[in-house]
């Protein structure tokens, strides 16, 4: 028997840009993509779900300042801590800090410029769901596109996130003035991942790159166990 498709939902909000890039990508990786509406109280069922790149609501105040107020971002929360999958890309990241399911804040890029470019990204650790499919000090490279990427925490955070082993990704380049060249992190319990460079838009070698793949399958394996061991 064909292993089952997992559900995985992506969220649009009103300026999500990526969401039908991370659906497709999902779907390309043998997931099954569900759309979900930022109104959207209530999930459906789902295995996983993804917070897309883009300016959720013009980015005004602060980039996810408000997306953090939405229905579907409680919703969103609700299914972390019930221990769900949930993945944020770029404006997805900054959502998730906003709304306190990650550590840390997105500022302006230390350069004040709008950043688009494939950048090298290390990965510091391969047993997470996002990552199982990448190796320990593995360099990919994936695009990134943002004006406030520039991950920051007070050094005494940053020193108990890594402690914990909560630095998923670094930049191995200069990017945007990240402390400590943080491109990714993760919560303490591992199930909720946010990073600036933007996975879905490497998934075939015909973009130049393909190593975002390693993540979102690794998130499709572990949502199709998830949903294995829930049937």
């Amino acid at each position: 028997m064909a292993s089952p498709q997992p559900r995985i939902g992506v969220v649009t909000y009103p300026g999500s840009q990526d969401d039908r890039d991370a659906l497709w990508a999902l779907a390309a990786l043998d997931a099954e993509p569900v759309p979900v509406w930022h109104a959207d109280r209530e999930l459906p069922d789902l295995d996983a779900v993804v917070l897309p790149g883009g300016f959720s609501y013009g980015d005004y105040l602060r980039c996810g300042a408000i997306a953090r107020f939405s229905p579907a971002t409680a919703a969103v929360r609700e299914f972390a801590a019930a221990g769900g999958l949930v993945l944020g890309i770029c404006n997805g990241f900054q959502i998730l800090c906003e709304a306190g399911l990650l550590p840390g804040v997105l500022l302006r890029n230390e350069s004040l410029r709008f950043v688009c470019r494939d950048v090298r990204v290390v990965v510091e650790r391969d047993d997470l769901p996002f990552t199982t499919r990448c190796s320990r000090g593995q360099r990919l490279v994936i695009p990134v596109k943002h004006g406030d990427g520039r991950w920051y925490a007070p050094e005494p955070l940053y020193e108990e996130l890594e402690a914990k082993g909560q630095i998923v990704l670094r930049y191995a380049e200069p990017c945007n003035g990240s402390i400590h060249d943080v491109a990714g992190v993760c919560n303490e319990a591992g199930n909720v991942l946010g990073l600036m460079p933007h996975p879905e838009h490497a998934v075939d070698p015909l973009l130049g790159s393909d190593d975002g793949a390693l993540i979102l399958a690794s998130l499709v394996d572990a949502a199709r166990e998830r949903a294995v061991a829930l049937a």
